[in-house]
């Protein structure tokens, strides 16, 4: 009976066991679970930026986590349609971009939205508001859009009210060329900025300047008003050099010459201006009055004189134009008020070959260099190139 009670004994032991063990290898333990990171959002401008361009950078930078959504509303609650990228400069980093500009004077809300990996939203929000200028400026601008022009004009910007942020201004024109150039903007004054290779346009090249202007801080309470775009052709190139000592003028299309004329330059008592002078006008017909230039009319040098064929060269009453009186003295004298006289007939040849930008380089004369509306060409390169304010 002992060894009997002994194995039922021995072999209860072994089922419970046998139980035991196979409990044991099933069971699963159950691990905790991680939660996700929340993400991190940031928003640029800060809340509460006050006086900033309508053109500010809207940045929004998201760590452990997606960017989802972002919306921006004016402060009276309309929504402002736009558009989310990544930034050029920094691809962690996105950019949202309004389809039309944001105003000047407004007040604006960006709210942006990220989730992290267990789509867990988070927000962040700023309200900011832009600038309200003094003072708004658009700068008028030549050549003309759609225009086509000589190798020797420049591109010139003129402003209504003076610029005292002229890096700010000049960074943002932007000029490029089907032909490229190693132009370079100059500033005259504070109201007025020039663009031009270190020598004379290439022929037949398309050029466009992007005047992103708009939302650009010029100084003092100014600020740009629009941005603005002008495309222009540099047609062929016509180079004509107007020698006053020897009294003859070569017209050159491209490299070759296509007329020898016989002129009349300025006399001594009035001599031509030296200098690389730009076609600026041209008129059918024309009174020479000395009054434009401060001589009166009743004064003994004085005059008021109808011409033919008259083509501007200078703001300083520098006409190349005909001159039937002076044909005797044409290739021989110097006799005019500071004009090149011509014959009738060569004039009517000149004027119809000429276009606005074409150059008339006067040589020979006892005058001093051009000073004119457009001498840009008689500044030496290294001092145009020290009139940038980006230099």
């Amino acid at each position: 009976m002992r060894g009997t009670a002994a194995l039922v004994t021995a072999g209860a032991l072994l089922l419970l066991a046998g139980c035991s063990g196979d409990a044991g290898a099933d069971a699963t333990v159950a691990e905790p679970t991680a939660e996700a990171t929340p993400a991190a959002v940031e928003v640029l401008p800060g809340d509460g930026s006050t006086d900033l361009s309508p053109a500010v950078p809207l940045e929004i930078s998201v760590t452990d986590g997606e960017l989802t959504d972002v919306t921006v509303v004016a402060g009276d609650g309309t929504p402002v349609a736009g558009s989310v990228a990544d930034s050029a400069e920094d691809p962690a980093v996105a950019v949202w971009t309004p389809d039309t500009p944001l105003a000047y004077g407004t007040s604006y809300t960006l709210t942006a939205t990220a989730e992290n990996e267990d789509e867990e939203p988070t927000e962040a929000a700023s309200t900011f508001t832009t600038v309200t200028p003094a003072t708004l400026s658009t700068p008028s601008i030549g050549p003309l859009d759609g225009q086509t022009v000589g190798v020797g004009m420049p591109i010139r910007v003129y402003f209504e009210d003076p610029v005292a942020d002229k890096a700010a201004v000049e960074s943002h024109l932007r000029v490029v060329s089907s032909t490229p150039t190693d132009g370079v903007w100059s500033w005259f004054s504070d109201r007025e900025v020039h663009f031009r290779p270190s020598g004379y346009w290439p022929a037949q090249t398309d050029v466009t300047l992007e005047a992103d202007l708009y939302g650009i801080d010029f100084g003092e309470g100014v600020w740009g008003e629009k941005d603005r775009t002008v495309s222009f052709r540099i047609g062929a190139r016509h180079v004509s050099v107007a020698d006053a000592g020897t009294h003859r003028m070569e017209v050159y299309d491209g490299d070759q010459m296509v007329q020898n004329f016989p002129i009349s330059a300025g006399s001594p008592d009035n001599p031509s201006y030296n200098g690389a002078h730009v076609v600026t006008e041209m008129n059918r017909d024309r009174i020479m009055d000395s009054s434009t230039y401060g001589v009166p009319v009743d004064s003994p040098d004085g005059y008021r004189t109808p011409v033919e064929y008259a083509v501007r060269i200078s703001d300083s009453g520098e006409f190349v134009h005909a001159a039937p009186w002076s044909v005797a003295q044409q290739g021989r004298e110097n006799v005019s008020h500071g004009c090149i006289n011509m014959s009738t007939e060569n004039a009517r040849w000149f004027f119809d070959f000429s276009q606005p930008g074409d150059i008339v380089e006067i040589r020979g004369s006892g005058a001093g260099t051009l000073r004119s509306d457009i001498y840009d060409w008689t500044i030496p390169w290294e001092e145009w190139q020290a009139g940038s304010a980006l230099k």
